[in-house]
């Protein structure tokens, strides 16, 4: 137990000096044992800096490999935490571990308790956004992950020769990496963006905006704002938007009620998370496709946030049929009749599609997709399921035409759309380090398999000497074997 009788940075510092000890004591990261490569290429690249990312590269430095991570965000604002996520706490249990992969010294409850103490830590009911990603912060900086902020990702080209071309747009202008395995770590809207009903191209831009988009909700005073969905993010935009001051916030809910149970918590544990990877690919569909027809209810305080304002309003069986602007209104057709409105926020999840993508257009126009693999019952359809890569089990991409684009298995899907295939586990706090590992170990092996030819080269130049030679004493020469005698027994029969 950490004694707070020191302030939290001395608590922290206590903190960070047994995590290096432990780390010590594992001997971890371990000693170099890849190949060296030649200047300008790099064993793994890491697009995105969030909470996958920097699990990920951890993981593999904790194998022996060093990453670099892109990210375009300025340092401190990687992943949604202090940019697009409105919800006041995390959604996830204070319990769970994270992206510690097994060192208690590196969990979220460690960092805490380092600074505010156990009480604090007991009295905490779940952990505040911007406190996670302040731990994100501190996690980057004592794992030493190598970051280079402002790093677009502009371009990706797969190639014959085992390497993988990148070009990252910077302030100075483009630059091109080489890198023989890179990871997507790009979150939610990971190989897409967010999804919209196409009647949103003939709005106005400034008229509406998506949940995920980064946006003043300040700018919402006053307006009378839609709502579309009944999902958290739908909740955070509702109660964000009444709490800048909006004038109401009419919630467009296309069921008839709320799901009660989170069928999706339900099927967490660690048999999920180790297991579901293993799965036919019929059980894999199954299991997802009725989590997703069943849909996810809104967290209850994420609810009460919203319902505690008299201006809210809950329109349920109301789906959104289409939207125009007219009079200087939006006039909004639903099942239950047309409203009008000033601003509709979208919150309506993401989906695989590669208008939103360029730079990674070429991996879309030749990766295997479910579609590709399996068909489910007619009454098991799901688009959004269909669209997701099929991937490997190092989360690499896969051809669906073999010989059409080599080198898509260096790129491995380290995001959200990897959970049909691995599960809900690459961008899921509870799974992130099991996926993290499964990642480094795997791209480990299939590095060493690779450079079989070097390492064997090393084995048999291997001359670090065991024994010296003075170790022992040689025995002298064995006395000669004694002849035969007369005294032995005679094996001839008596006469």
């Amino acid at each position: 137990m950490i004694l707070h009788s020191r302030t939290p940075s001395e608590g922290l510092a206590d903190l960070e000096a047994r995590l290096k000890q432990d780390l010590a004591w594992l001997g971890l990261p371990p000693r170099p044992w890849m190949p060296p490569t030649r200047e300008g290429v790099l064993d793994v690249a890491i697009i995105g800096g969030g909470q996958a990312g920097l699990a990920a590269a951890t993981a593999l430095r904790h194998a022996g490999i060093a990453p670099v991570v892109f990210d375009r965000s300025p340092e401190g604002f990687e992943g949604p935490w202090a940019t697009t996520a409105r919800m006041e706490t995390l959604r996830s249990p204070k319990e769970l571990t994270g992206p510690a992969l097994g060192l208690p010294a590196l969990t979220f409850r460690a960092w805490f308790e380092a600074q505010f103490g156990e009480a604090a830590w007991q009295a905490l009911d779940k952990i505040p956004r911007l406190q996670w990603m302040d731990y994100l912060r501190w996690y980057r900086r004592v794992m030493e992950v190598d970051v280079r902020n402002e790093h677009r990702l502009v371009a990706i080209q797969p190639r014959a020769d085992r390497l993988v071309a990148l070009t990252i747009e910077t302030a100075q202008g483009c630059q091109d990496w080489l890198a023989r395995r890179v990871v997507l770590a790009t979150g939610f809207a990971g190989l897409g963006g967010p999804s919209v009903p196409d009647f949103v191209t003939g709005l106005p831009p400034d008229r509406w905006a998506h949940s995920s988009d980064t946006m003043d909700y300040r700018l919402l005073a006053g307006q009378r704002v839609g709502v579309v969905g009944a999902s958290a993010s739908a909740m955070d935009s509702a109660a964000t938007a009444l709490e800048c001051g909006a004038a109401s916030v009419d919630i467009l809910i296309r069921r008839k009620d709320f799901p009660r149970a989170n069928k999706a918590k339900g099927a967490g544990n660690p048999g999920l998370s180790h297991g579901h990877v293993q799965l036919p690919d019929a059980w894999k569909w199954k299991i997802r496709q009725y989590i997703n027809a069943e849909q996810t209810p809104p967290p209850h305080g994420s609810t009460l946030r919203v319902s505690r304002h008299a201006n809210a309003r809950f329109h349920f069986a109301c789906p959104i049929q289409g939207a125009r602007l007219d009079g200087g209104a939006l006039q909004v057709d639903t099942g239950k009749g047309r409203i009008e409105l000033d601003f509709l926020i979208f919150a309506t999840g993401f989906r695989v599609d590669w208008n939103f993508r360029p730079e990674f257009a070429l991996l879309g126009q030749h990766l295997k997709a479910w579609r590709d693999v399996y068909q489910p019952p007619a009454d098991k359809q799901d688009a959004s399921l269909s669209e997701m890569p099929y991937l490997g089990p190092v989360f690499e991409l896969q051809e669906r035409v073999p010989g059409t684009l080599p080198g898509l298995d260096r790129v491995h899907c380290f995001c959200f759309p990897a959970l049909l295939t691995h599960g809900t586990v690459a961008g899921d706090i509870p799974g992130i380090s099991i996926v993290a590992r499964r990642l480094a170990d795997g791209m480990a092996a299939q590095f060493y398999a690779e450079d079989r030819d070097f390492h064997f080269a090393n084995i048999q130049s291997y001359a670090e000497p065991e024994l010296y030679g003075y170790e022992w004493t040689p025995a002298g020469p064995l006395a000669a074997p004694a002849s035969p005698s007369s005294s032995q027994p005679s094996m001839e029969p008596h006469t």
